[in-house]
């Protein structure tokens, strides 16, 4: 006898009473209503007690499981301070110094973005890519460009009508990287100090012209640009988010990746305890052999058909990789896939079909609550969210379709450790399972030999 069965017996021997009475009452002709029969009545009554304290758990649940998600992104304004902006002044003039000052008045509170004084060893834009890209030092670069003030005094002093005063400053950033919080919290707020600080500086300078004795006048017939935009700023996007197919690949798809998962962990208890009883005639070393392989070799053919639908709408795996990004992005769906299934398979032993939907909830929640902004915007509470499945299985396809930082390692080693995790724990808690199996038989065989 299974577990399984021997759980459904004791079910049915500590419902002997209801059982009876359900027995006593008529069938299929009671009103739930306005039934008058005492055996329905009783019945009623236990229905509606049951209902409403597994209700009352499930709404307990449900506040404590779901307020994990709320939690990420209510407090995002107060997390800003967490992300690092990097002035670097190349210039050294007063334009360096009116841009640079602006940033750094603004730095303090936690609702603004954290400014940055920055001399880093090289200045050259192939160095500040890399900077951001490759090792994630800040998420923006504001950099004053080397010779800004000078090329604004040869400006005036020559009447250069050709003068273009965005290419002053350069704002370096990477939408890619998290394209929600870039567009919304991070973008906005550096462009909001450098449009103040440009239209300040614009003011500021006329006057200090008319005061080194420049006929004002003059200037603004022969070169307006350099009196009404003396200097400006000009956005190199390092990493567009321009594929948004990718939304669905390294986000909300990961979602149906976990949940097709789940239907075959479902789907293998079915087959296994359910539909053939093979569970209870295999030794302990076959029956954990099969729960591995079986759903391991699944987990392979489903992410294969799932990568594709990926690469049929178009989503462009071989940007930076070449014809290596598809099969990278396949096995990690596949180790992905294997991190949450086992997950799951591991827990239903524990809890069988009946509860492991409730498992099923969190398990999704902690992983979406991870994915929409960067952990740096969350509270430290959400610093887990760095070992989590999703998370890893995102960073490797930024990095595969919009090249942003390599961790793919790192990523593998994450879905490793969880496959890991996830063994483990449905080793032990299938031993559990097949010793009370066991003893159940043997309870019944007993029982047997004394009738």
């Amino acid at each position: 006898m299974s577990m399984g069965a021997s759980s459904q017996t004791l079910v049915h021997e500590d419902m002997d009473g209801m059982t009876k009475k359900s027995e006593d009452a008529p069938w299929f002709a009671e009103n739930y209503f306005t039934t008058q029969h005492p055996a329905t009545r009783s019945l009623r009554k236990t229905y509606i007690k049951l209902l409403g304290i597994l209700s009352a758990l499930v709404l307990v649940y449900m506040m404590g499981v779901l307020s994990i998600y709320w939690g990420a992104l209510y407090s995002t304004p107060e997390q800003a301070h967490k992300i690092n902006v990097w002035i670097v002044d190349s210039d050294g003039g007063a334009v360096g110094q009116a841009i640079t000052q602006a940033f750094l008045n603004r730095t303090g509170p936690n609702t603004e973005l954290n400014y940055v004084l920055a001399q880093p060893p090289r200045t050259d834009p192939a160095s500040l890519e890399d900077y951001i890209v490759n090792r994630e030092r800040a998420w923006l670069i504001i950099q004053i460009n080397e010779g800004a003030s000078a090329n604004l005094s040869t400006a005036v002093q020559s009447a250069d009508a050709t003068y273009n005063g965005s290419s002053a400053v350069t704002l370096y950033g990477e939408e890619a990287r998290n394209e929600n919080a870039y567009n919304t919290v991070i973008l906005p707020q550096a462009q909001e100090i450098l449009q103040q600080a440009v239209q300040q500086f614009a003011a500021q300078y006329v006057g200090q012209l008319a005061g080194q004795g420049i006929n004002v006048s003059a200037l603004a017939a022969q070169a307006p640009s350099v009196l009404t935009l003396p200097i400006g700023f000009t956005e190199r996007n390092l990493r567009p988010f321009d594929v948004p197919v990718s939304t669905a690949v390294e986000f909300v798809g990961l979602i149906y990746l976990l949940v097709i998962s789940f239907v075959i962990s479902l789907i293998h208890w079915g087959v296994r305890v359910e539909a053939t009883h093979l569970e209870d005639h295999l030794s302990f070393k076959s029956l954990i052999a099969m729960r591995i392989v079986n759903p391991f070799i699944i987990y392979f053919f489903m992410t294969l058909f799932y990568a594709l639908i990926s690469l049929g709408f178009q989503a462009p795996f071989n940007r930076f990789y070449g014809n290596a990004g598809f099969l990278i992005y396949w096995m990690m769906c596949w180790m992905g896939m294997s991190a949450l299934g086992f997950a799951t398979e591991s827990i239903i032993t524990l809890l069988t079909p009946r509860f492991i939907p409730f498992f099923l909830l969190i398990w999704i929640i902690s992983n979406v609550s991870t994915g929409l902004l960067p952990i740096e915007l969350l509270p430290g509470f959400y610093r887990y969210g760095y070992a989590m499945p999703f998370y890893n299985i995102s960073r490797t396809v930024r990095s595969l379709i919009f090249g942003t930082r390599n961790q793919i390692g790192l990523n593998f080693g994450v879905q490793f450790a969880w496959i890991g995790v996830s063994l483990t724990g449905l080793v032990i808690f299938q031993w559990v399972r097949y010793r009370r199996a066991m003893e159940a038989r043997n309870r019944r065989l007993s029982m047997e030999k004394i009738v």
